[in-house]
């Protein structure tokens, strides 16, 4: 017996996937589990201060904070009123989002648009433009004199702007619904070139027109990364902070995260918890839906290979000329006029005057002038820019490397471990933090690393988890993590078109596991790996919701200091370092490309 159960734990230590399965199991226990269970402990224990108050020892079990979320005199104002804000918000973002992604996707893929070249680079640019720079374009064409004093654009101009156009519901749903579409697109687009084209053309051979084409063979087909596009946009727009709260807070709408971030900066630790884990519920019931929903729809199989459909596409006729000029119009409004304000407003020594006596490049490059801004130079002259963009290039290069190569072995453990427990297990695993709102989850690794997390055993205490508020690595760490579910995505693609055949036969050959993934596996996958690399790259240069309770003065981020510019008062500051975080993403996006020899795709999953 002792023999046999020897050798089955030698087998077992020599079988290079089962080995690496188990490492990233507890990996993943420890990192999205054990966060997970203390924000739910937080939630139901009492604090150091309300201990107090209620006269328990601080740790005490309690439903009070649920309690007083739920059923309270303060619940309407601290959960019902922004719960319905986020959820009509987040429910319009995904519609609108979807609606323009899809059409999109289908006129680039499958029409005769001309400039194709043109839109396929400018129509995923709002997704390398953070949201909140969205946001302050918004404000400088539309704000009015009545809220905020200075005056935007149109009201410059001597348009009435009513106040609900320029902060509010609207103007919040209008501008995620511009920043989202990328997510549709991005999947739809690459649904319908994974479609064979002459199931199309069996369908027009029978006679039918494109609309009963596009309704019963072309839809279906897309359908479940439509609804993979919905349930992204929905967890995107129900967690978002940035948003809310450069259009909402000033008239007092607030939504379920930007209630989230003030309980935090309150103290309000357990309640801030509690409503953290309201968000998840909603984004799993998201979930849960959309699988019931995609489970339920007839399966459809489409047989690979390409169709004989000449190169030009569906011919739009005598909507050509109308479409294109929408596209240009929409590109123009989306992508264009975003920047141009921008830049038009980091060169405006007071807001609201359009006139060029006011230009000054003082927000650039200017000295200190105790007259402009209380004295603060111009961001390139800024020592603390300069830490700054330290910081930002080396959480962003660490994080993407490091969260692309765990996705390349997530996506080589779920390929080769397709219909085993383990494979499965992982997979459920690296997709719990898409479920969880960015600011949420940041608010889990807040609770986690706060504190040093200890158990005793007889005279001695464990330290289990350090304390890591404060530090470099806590912001990697849940940089990483956080984006584990778009890495092992494009992993996992990757590694489903590496055929086992090879890796087989260098191990025949006497090869190793280690010589196997460095010769045979990784080279392989550097294309794959570049479009992990770039999408993380994108996601965490321009990320505020997720470290916005994290970062430190010492540790700032770009984002995280033209947010604070932005609060400030000294809008114009902001926008100067908003532009060189856009220059800096499309210069890598630009770069990458010509490092691939080609376009590069950033691969959703």
């Amino acid at each position: 017996m002792a023999v046999r159960m020897k050798n089955r734990f030698l087998g077992w230590c020599t079988d290079p996937y089962r080995v690496l399965s188990t490492v990233l199991l507890v990996i993943l226990v420890v990192l999205i589990v054990v966060p997970l269970w203390e924000m739910i402990k937080e939630s139901l224990q009492f604090s150091s201060s309300d201990a107090r108050k209620a006269g328990v020892e601080a740790g005490s079990w309690t439903v009070e904070y649920w309690k007083e979320l739920f059923a309270s005199r303060i619940s309407r104002k601290m959960l019902y009123e922004p719960l319905v804000h986020s959820l009509i918000i987040a429910l319009s973002v995904s519609a609108i989002s979807m609606t323009i992604g899809s059409v999109a996707a289908w006129l680039m893929v499958r029409s005769d648009l001309p400039f194709k070249r043109f839109f396929s680079l400018a129509i995923i640019v709002p997704y390398m433009l953070p949201a909140w720079c969205k946001a302050m374009a918004w404000v400088a064409v539309f704000k009015n004199p009545r809220i905020g004093g200075t005056t935007g654009f149109l009201s410059y101009l001597g348009v009435y702007v009513p106040d609900w156009l320029a902060y509010g519901p609207v103007a919040i749903i209008l501008v995620l619904s511009v920043h989202n579409y990328a997510y549709t697109y991005l999947l739809v687009s690459a649904a319908l070139k994974s479609i064979n084209t002459e199931l199309e053309e069996m369908g027009e051979i029978a006679g039918a027109g494109r609309g009963s084409i596009l309704r019963r063979i072309t839809f279906p087909l897309v359908l479940p990364s439509m609804l993979g596009a919905f349930v992204l946009t929905f967890s995107q727009a129900m967690g978002t902070f940035s948003v809310p709260a450069f259009l909402g807070l000033k008239t007092g709408y607030y939504t379920i995260s930007t209630m989230l971030q003030s309980s935090l900066m309150q103290g309000n630790n357990g309640m801030a918890m509690a409503i953290s884990l309201v968000l998840i519920v909603i984004a799993s019931v998201n979930i849960l839906v959309n699988q019931r929903l995609i489970g339920s729809r007839k399966s459809f199989v489409t047989i690979s290979g390409k169709g004989g459909r000449s190169g030009t596409g569906v011919p739009l006729g005598k909507w050509k000329l109308p479409i294109t000029l929408a596209m240009f119009f929409f590109i123009g409004a989306a992508v264009i006029l975003p920047l141009g304000i921008l830049a038009l407003q980091s060169f405006m020594l007071k807001l609201g005057e359009f006139g060029i006596h006011n230009l000054t490049l003082h927000y650039w490059i200017g000295e200190g002038e105790k007259y402009i801004a209380n004295g603060l130079p111009g961001v390139l002259r800024n020592p603390d820019f300069i830490r700054t963009v330290k910081n930002t290039l080396a959480l962003v290069l660490v994080t993407s490397i490091a969260a692309a190569f765990c996705g390349q072995l997530i996506g080589y453990v779920n390929s080769r471990g397709r219909g085993r427990l383990s494979g499965k297990t992982i997979d459920q695993l690296v997709f719990i933090p898409y479920l969880i709102p960015a600011i949420a989850f940041g608010a889990m690794y807040l609770s986690m690393f706060s504190t040093p997390k200890t158990f005793d055993i007889g005279r001695w205490t464990v330290e289990y988890f350090p304390s890591l508020y404060g530090t470099f690595a806590l912001l990697v760490l849940v940089s990483v993590v956080k984006n584990l579910p778009f890495s092992s995505r494009s992993g996992t693609a990757n590694m489903m078109q590496i055929g086992p055949e090879l890796e087989e036969a260098a191990g025949v050959s006497g090869a190793g596991f280690v010589t196997r993934m460095r010769r045979i596996i990784l080279p392989l996958s550097k294309g794959g790996f570049l479009s992990g690399f770039l999408l993380i790259f994108i996601n965490v240069m321009k990320e505020l919701d997720l470290i916005i309770i994290l970062v430190t003065p010492q540790l700032k981020t770009l984002p995280y200091m033209a947010y604070s510019y932005l609060t400030g008062g000294t809008e114009q500051y902001s926008n100067v370092v908003a532009l060189i975080m856009f220059v800096v993403v499309f210069f890598v996006y630009w770069l990458a490309g010509k490092l691939s020899g080609d376009e590069v795709s950033l691969n959703l999953g």
